[in-house]
């Protein structure tokens, strides 16, 4: 019997009950679950180490008809811990796949379901917040299942950046380059490090707890903050570290994780959103410029805008045009500035990669 006719069920951690069919590992898996509204690059979304510790559903109807492809990819391997999908697909189309996704998340041991209504499930998180849950084509036993997702631990003051970093620093790029960045690897995407590599830059990546002294010895010209999994709040090392960095004077960015630490260095405090935002058509609005710009996003924390309000020397550079949260800010005074969203964009639009420009001319400037 093939993997895909194997019943699964999955579970939430307010009693709903979904059943569908196995697809992928054949196993137990637990997580946060969250939603992808994107319609393509689901192997770039599957491997961002930002999703590590969740469960994915895809909304799309069909996820996998392309195949996969080594270039695919954020990172080492799969970072979502299970993916639920209405139609997970085993045959693709594209010629340039090397594989099917359910020999990758085999490979990759990720257990997923398939057969559920996603629209039907996306709307009741949309409506009941964020939450754990169980997926299993292993254990029938609904009441099991609940008992098993019980001892799983909420996200919200979870530290789980220092679990997906390097384990020990590299560098890319000409070593010759006449700029040269400190990224603090929290769960850093490899095309970020492609958009400021392309750009002339020559980057060393830091393992997410390393001494900003040993980061120093780098004799970096500017900082990346990088994106990342869990809590900002509970990752009191990078927070103090990051206090450590806007003493330097130099230029730094942060993206995602790492604007949700710049606005916490500035006391500025963070909270876990009702289902946060994840996709491909995010409309946000620069407001420096005044000009829109559609963007991707992956994050369930959010920076408190009241705080911002209260602040006197933080300033907010972006606001989200669908319910007016922060995607943006800058120190005044500092050459330090962040986003919310991702724009290096894999996948999704590129209108927002002129922040790798602005961060480079930045340095260069400086």
């Amino acid at each position: 019997m093939s993997a895909k006719q194997l019943p699964a069920i999955l579970v939430l951690a307010d009693g709903t009950v979904a059943h569908g069919k196995a697809f992928g590992a054949i196993g137990t898996t637990t997580g946060e679950i969250c939603f992808n509204t994107g319609m393509t690059g689901y192997q770039e979304v599957f491997t961002d180490p930002s999703y590590y510790g969740q469960i994915l559903i895809m909304n799309t109807v069909h996820v996998g008809n392309y195949g996969v492809k080594d270039e695919d990819v954020e990172s080492d391997n799969v970072k979502i811990r299970g993916l639920i999908g209405r139609n997970l697909e085993e045959t693709y189309s594209r010629k340039l796949a090397k594989g099917s996704m359910e020999d990758y998340l085999k490979a990759n041991n990720i257990v997923s379901i398939e057969g559920v209504d996603t629209r039907a499930l996306v709307a009741h998180i949309r409506t009941k917040g964020a939450m754990n849950c169980i997926i299993s084509s292993e254990i029938t036993d609904v009441e099991a299942l609940k008992k098993k997702l019980a001892e799983v631990p909420d996200m919200d003051g979870l530290e789980l950046a220092s679990q997906v970093s390097t384990k020990e620093a590299y560098e890319m790029g000409d070593k010759n380059a006449a700029v040269r960045i400190a990224v603090m690897d929290f769960g850093v995407k490899r095309h970020i490090l492609h958009c400021m590599v392309d750009r002339g830059a020559y980057v060393k990546v830091f393992p997410a707890k390393t001494k900003l002294e040993e980061v120093k010895q780098f004799n970096p010209d500017g900082y990346f903050i990088s994106n990342g999994p869990g809590d900002p709040s509970a990752m009191d090392y990078a927070i103090a570290t990051m206090k450590e960095i806007l003493k330097e004077e130099k230029p730094i960015f942060g993206i995602c994780l790492g604007h949700q630490l710049l606005a916490l260095a500035n006391g500025i405090p963070t909270f876990k959103m009702h289902h946060g935002h994840r996709g491909l058509n995010h409309p946000v609005k620069n407001l420096v410029t005044g000009r829109s710009e559609i963007t991707t996003q992956n994050h369930g924390f959010g920076v408190d805008p009241e705080a911002v309000k209260k602040s006197s020397h933080i300033e907010v550079t972006h606001v989200n045009l669908n319910d007016q949260s922060i995607e943006g800010i800058r120190v005044k005074g500092k050459p330090a500035f962040s986003v919310q969203y991702h724009p290096e964009s894999t996948p999704g639009p590129h209108d927002s990669r002129y922040l790798f420009d602005q961060f480079i001319d930045m340095i260069r400037k400086s």
